[in-house]
C-alpha cells in the first residue's frame, strides 16, 4: 500500500473518529477563547493582546491571490503577525459566525468563514483553520491558516 493511501485512510479515520464540539459547552468556550483574542486583538491593533495566545512555535499561513491574479502563499512566525497590528486608523473587525470546533484530547480545531471589514466596510472574506494545543490547562494557538478573497463575501 501506497504511503499515500495510508494517509488518505488515517484522515477518513480521523473524519470518522471527531465530531463537532457543542459551542455552549464549556470545553468549546474554552477552546475560543485564543481565538476570540485575536479577533480582539486584531480590532484593537494591538499585537500584545495576541500573542499570549499563540503557542511558542506558532506559524500562521495566508494563502491569497498577489497582485497579478496568482496564487500566493505567505508564511509568518506569531511574532511577525502580531508585530504587524499597530495603532492607526481605521477601525478593523474580524468575525468568524459560525465556527466549527472539534477537540479530542489536548488537540482542537476551529474551522470557519470568516469575514474582515476596514471602517466597517467589507474588505474581504474567507475561511480560517486554526490549530490549538492545550498545554498545562490553556489553550495555545498552533497554526492559524486563511484563505482570502473579494468575492462572495455578502
Amino acid at each position: 500500500m501506497s504511503l499515500s493511501l495510508l494517509f488518505a485512510a488515517a484522515l477518513q479515520t480521523a473524519a470518522l473518529t471527531t465530531t463537532p464540539a457543542d459551542p455552549a459547552s464549556a470545553e468549546a468556550q474554552a477552546v475560543m477563547v485564543p481565538v476570540d483574542a485575536v479577533f480582539a486583538a486584531i480590532a484593537a491593533r494591538d499585537g500584545a493582546l495576541a500573542t499570549p495566545h499563540f503557542d511558542d512555535d506558532a506559524r500562521l499561513t495566508a494563502a491569497t491571490t498577489n497582485r497579478h491574479g496568482l496564487p500566493a502563499v505567505t508564511r509568518m512566525s506569531a511574532a511577525d503577525f502580531a508585530g504587524n497590528l499597530t495603532p492607526a486608523a481605521p477601525p478593523l473587525e474580524e468575525v468568524m459566525p459560525d465556527p466549527i470546533i472539534a477537540i479530542d484530547g489536548d488537540v482542537a480545531m476551529v474551522w470557519g468563514r470568516y469575514v474582515f471589514r476596514i471602517d466597517g466596510a467589507i474588505s474581504h472574506c474567507g475561511s480560517n483553520h486554526f490549530d490549538l494545543v492545550r498545554r498545562d490547562g490553556v489553550w495555545k494557538i498552533a497554526n492559524l491558516t486563511w484563505n482570502q478573497r473579494k468575492d462572495g463575501c455578502a
